[in-house]
């Protein structure tokens, strides 16, 4: 009998043993195979498709977005394909149901908290990123001074805005890297713990947090609302305030855009069933005189210790403050809430409670009374007035860019931060300022400050001969009833 000729049918004969033998000699291939032809609506799902789709307008299904985020934490979906997805929704967007469902995915790649078995009404703040915004530092040791459960978990530097993680780690030895153990603990204990996510808490929104830096998509709305709320969500909480900055420095400097993002936080965050409200703060000019990490730690360092700071940092500390232990019922109204705060602010409880949150995640205590022992930047420059008048400008995105390029903030995901590096504002927005006045200084500890950062820096101040008024710092309040007025409707 004739040997016959191998051909087509000959091939597809072995095609179901390749099959048969492939999940037990390749699981790797074949599980990535099937992972990325998955059968979905009639089809092959692809995460290329997927980001088609996006690219084109269309809305994702659950399924959809699922498949990218879980495949992304897996390691499976590689970053460019990520980047690519994010890029998409910049452009794109999604809408009210798709990112609620973009943020139950972040929420549920890891544990929810559950602080059942710690006495206390549970309330976190979050800002939506500024400069010099160096709140948290003060806030969390105060409302646990006056009796709130504070599980916070933080960012580090996200575009020209810094990082709360990076600021408490210019204290040498503090650590924010804790498991859930070592943070519970800490919380029964002091009311008040400051880490990052742990691998176990939202490790889609780690993954994504980064990327969104190194890609220039920062700014998207449903991408921000999945990235707060999915932390927000996981820590188990009663309650939330979010401190959402309107201006130059923050992620939307239009007004109008600020409002829609605490808009869509609030109505998100209602799904969920989390109380939420939100504070509009003035982020035209950088929040307080300290932009940079060790800086901005020194200075909430003063306010603790009852020292002068200026008025713009007190203030949306204070309110931020008390609108979380009016939101954790521990007061009748806001006033009263506001009076606990500033007592416990003025008796030096918060600074005693702060030392003991730096002693428990294991820094330098001796730096929260002798800051001034810390180490000297190797490089200053200085900027000076050229007239006489009345500052009319300091802006807050230019500085907090500049800051960025001397070390204190990160170009790539995987850059290293300078906390030495920084800018301190000798004036503010509606100061008197005389012809040659230090306006502000620069250091670094790393490289020498080049000419470009200076010129750059300049740009950032104007001098207006005549009278300027200072900056609100509270803006408005949006709850669930919508957008009122701080002066009138507060």
């Amino acid at each position: 009998m004739p040997v016959s000729e191998p051909g087509p049918v000959c091939w597809i004969n072995w095609i179901p043993g390749l099959f048969t033998a492939l999940p037990t000699r390749c699981p790797q291939i074949f599980r990535r195979a099937f992972l990325f032809c998955s059968k979905t609506h009639g089809g092959i799902l692809t995460a290329l498709e997927i980001i088609t789709r996006k690219r084109d307008g269309h809305k994702l299904s659950e399924q959809e977005l699922d498949f990218l985020i879980s495949g992304y934490v897996r390691g499976d979906i590689p970053d460019y394909q990520l980047s690519a997805f994010l890029m998409a929704v910049f452009y794109r967007g999604m809408d009210f149901e798709e990112t609620a469902v973009f943020t139950r995915l972040m929420r549920d790649s890891g544990i929810v908290l559950n602080h059942d078995d710690i006495a206390g009404p549970k309330v976190d703040k979050h800002s939506t990123g500024g400069v010099g915004d160096k709140v948290s530092l003060v806030l969390g040791p105060l409302v646990a001074a006056c009796g709130v459960i504070n599980p916070m978990i933080s960012g580090r530097s996200l575009a020209h805005t810094g990082g709360t993680l990076d600021k408490l780690e210019a204290i040498p030895g503090f650590t924010t890297q804790l498991d859930i153990a070592t943070f519970k603990r800490h919380l029964r204990k002091l009311g008040v713990c400051l880490i990052g996510q742990t691998p176990d808490i939202c490790p889609a929104d780690k993954k994504l947090y980064a990327l969104r830096d190194a890609t220039a998509t920062v700014d998207s709305l449903p991408l921000i609302c999945g990235s707060i709320l999915s932390k927000k969500l996981a820590e188990g909480l009663d309650a939330l305030v979010l401190d959402v900055k309107c201006g130059s420095g923050a992620i939307f400097s239009d007004p109008a855009w600020s409002e829609k993002l605490a808009r869509a936080l609030v109505s998100t965050a209602a799904e969920f069933g989390l109380t939420t409200v939100a504070v509009l703060t003035q982020m035209e000019q950088p929040l307080g005189r300290a932009i940079g990490n060790w800086l901005e730690t020194r200075e909430a360092l003063d306010m603790l210790h009852g020292k002068s700071v200026p008025h713009d940092f007190y203030e949306v500390t204070v309110v931020l403050s008390a609108m979380m232990v009016w939101l954790g019922s521990l007061t009748p109204d806001f006033a009263a809430a506001r009076a606990l705060v500033e007592e416990k602010l003025a008796s030096g409880a918060a600074l005693q409670r702060f030392r003991q949150v730096v002693e428990a995640q294991g820094g330098d205590v001796t730096l929260v009374d002798e800051p001034e022992n810390y180490p000297k930047p190797k490089y200053r420059q200085i900027i000076t007035a050229e007239q006489d008048g009345w500052l009319q400008q300091a802006d807050a995105r230019t500085l907090g860019q500049v800051s960025m390029l001397l070390g204190a903030g990160r170009l790539t995901k995987e850059s290293d931060v300078d906390p030495l590096a920084g800018i301190i504002l000798h004036k503010k927005v509606g100061d008197t300022v005389a012809g040659g006045d230090l306006l502000a200084e620069l250091h670094s500890d790393r490289v020498p400050i080049p000419e470009e950062l200076i010129r750059r820096a300049k740009t950032a101040f104007a001098v207006s001969p005549e009278k300027v008024a200072p900056l609100p710092s509270i803006l408005a309040i949006v709850d669930r009833e919508g957008r009122r007025d701080w002066q009138t409707d507060i």
